[in-house]
């Protein structure tokens, strides 16, 4: 677990530095806009005294409200942009995990999932190739645990990594992308939290 936290603290501090490079170019967008609100002014003023102050004012107004608006839909883009490149880069390097790692996290995520009765462990074409020569046994010891039993399908699911259950005619996916979809939310608040 140890490499998954230095991993994810790599992407978030990569995240941050993303992040402070967007909100800098925001800044910059937003004082753009906001000069040339002043110049407009400026024109107006000359051409029509006291009416351009009032258009000025109304303008001046309008762009920083139209600037404000600018920035927060700049950031809040920008944000879930890097939100959801941090979860991807998670992804990414969860699947790419040496062997052992990989298969001790799929040993985990089935205690998690297994249930007690007579079931089938399906994996995909690559995992079903990498597959450690005790990790069936293991499979088959958590489900004893759970009060079931398990037996590795020698066909391979069509999934990209993690299993699919089976129990009867009822099938669990617990594929490392659907793991993620379905704490989808869960993930960019954690995300969000420790980058901002």
């Amino acid at each position: 677990m140890a490499g998954i936290n230095g991993i994810t603290d790599e992407i978030l501090l990569e995240a941050r530095k993303q992040a402070e490079d967007i909100i800098a170019g925001a800044k910059v967008s937003a004082d753009a806009v906001r000069e040339k609100a002043r110049a407009d002014s400026l024109v107006l003023r000359e051409n029509r005294a006291g009416e351009a102050a009032r258009q000025a004012d109304i303008l001046r107004s309008r762009a920083r409200s139209q600037s404000s608006l600018l920035r927060r839909q700049a950031l809040l883009s920008a944000k879930q942009e890097i939100i959801e490149s941090v979860i991807e880069k998670a992804y990414d390097r969860l699947s790419g995990l040496d062997d052992d790692a990989y298969f001790d996290i799929l040993g985990r995520l089935l205690k998690k999932a297994v249930r007690p009765e007579a079931g089938e462990l399906c994996l995909s074409a690559g995992d079903l190739e990498r597959l450690p020569a005790d990790f069936a046994a293991a499979a088959a010891a958590i489900a004893r645990e759970a009060g079931g039993s398990l037996t590795v399908s020698p066909e391979a699911a069509p999934i990209d990594n993690g299993f699919i259950l089976k129990y009867g005619g009822i099938e669990e996916n617990c594929s490392l992308r659907a793991l993620f979809s379905s704490m989808k939310d869960q993930l960019q608040d954690k995300v969000n939290a420790a980058l901002w």
